[in-house]
């Protein structure tokens, strides 16, 4: 694992000005440009909701408005809030006010490709932002290289399961909804770390199940129905914090907190607390200024009728076949140890993670 924090592979990271607000909590961040735009087009982002994940409704859109003003590009930033015919009606209206770019993160495969089909039909250059869109021909992607996430995931958790000196244990796996691409590449990852110790006898595979739309509500049902079924379950790859959380609400209820070993995802700060607490055994940060960052330097160089640089290899459509110009970042694993890293990093802040509860853990942890 590379040491210290993510540096962003040959893409240039843009220098942004003072942070901007990032709108209501409709995750709308609608915005004319800080500086003169009249030489380059509008971009249109498009969300997924806010409810899977907080990056969405605070992370993302901030960012990414940071960049757009900093280089005098108008940006029309929105959230579908998990609605297909909303997401497809936000793209037809981008579409008719004539954006030059549009910058989506699909909420499935088919809804994403009807919106990009539509775009390319339209003249106006397309990036699949952190999801590939399956056989969506988009122009650019930008994201994380999420094999690596799901791989950490699993040997945070062979690590965690190590650490307790379970023999044997029962391994559930909660995954993410099978209609994001994302969600396939990290359990590509994260079975691939484990199915060997279940081949080998050393961990026994439990309950595999994913969760329809990352509902975090969902995935506290499923695993309490797992945990009922097979009440041996000694550890938990769930496959991201919001998931992770759920887990962990079920096992205080039965008092196994802190006993069954569980992964995460996003270092959000729910999920940086349970790891301080001894709830929670790790998660994946991802970096997502760089993510942001590396996404609006390709939106604004289209934006500008220039040719992207940035790109620094392919993903191949296992879809269409294509092979995808793309940006992949590199993922770090998070443990108590190194949640200061986050912390440093500037991803969230000490006030948000060490509260009075936490202040003691923090401290112990190097979080001074």
């Amino acid at each position: 694992m590379r040491k210290g924090m993510l540096a962003l592979a040959a893409v240039g990271l843009l220098a942004t000005g003072s942070m901007a607000a990032c709108g209501d909590d409709s995750g709308d961040t609608s915005t004319g440009s800080s500086g003169d735009s009249s030489s380059a087009g509008m971009v249109g982002v498009i969300l997924p909701d806010t409810k899977s994940s907080q990056r969405w409704g605070t992370d993302d859109p901030k960012f990414l408005k940071q960049a757009f003003d900093a280089a005098g590009v108008q940006a029309d930033i929105q959230n579908a809030q998990g609605d297909k015919t909303q997401f497809q009606t936000i793209a037809d209206g981008m579409i008719s006010q004539g954006v030059k770019v549009l910058m989506i993160v699909n909420l499935d495969s088919g809804t994403g490709k009807a919106v990009l089909d539509k775009a390319k039909n339209a003249g106006i250059a397309t990036i699949d932002y952190d999801r590939l869109t399956l056989n969506g021909g988009a122009d650019y992607y930008v994201s994380f290289d999420n094999v690596a996430v799901g791989k950490l995931q699993g040997e945070g958790l062979v690590q965690c399961l190590s650490d307790k000196g379970y023999d044997k244990p029962v391994v559930a796996e909660l995954n993410g909804s099978p209609t994001d691409n994302n969600a396939t590449l990290f359990k590509q990852g994260y079975d691939s770390v484990l199915q060997p110790k279940y081949d080998s006898g050393e961990f026994v595979k439990g309950p595999d199940q994913s969760v329809p739309d990352w509902d975090n509500a969902q995935g506290g049902t499923i695993f309490e129905q797992m945990l009922t079924q097979n009440q041996k379950i000694k550890g938990v790859l769930a496959a991201n914090d919001g998931l992770g959380n759920a887990v962990i609400s079920v096992l205080k209820k039965n008092k196994l907190n802190g006993q069954v070993p569980v992964t995460g995802q996003d270092a959000t700060v729910q999920g940086l607390q349970n790891i301080l607490a001894g709830d929670q055994c790790m998660t994946v940060y991802k970096a997502i200024k760089q993510e942001a960052d590396a996404a609006s330097e390709l939106a604004i160089a289209l934006a500008k009728g220039e040719k992207p640089t940035t790109a620094t290899g392919t993903t191949k459509d296992p879809e269409s076949g294509k092979d995808v110009p793309s940006v992949l970042l590199q993922p770090k694993s998070i443990t108590a140890s190194t949640v200061k890293d986050v912390i440093a990093d500037g991803f969230v802040t000490k006030e948000q993670v060490c509260t009075a509860q936490f202040a003691d853990a923090c401290s112990k942890n190097g979080i001074s």
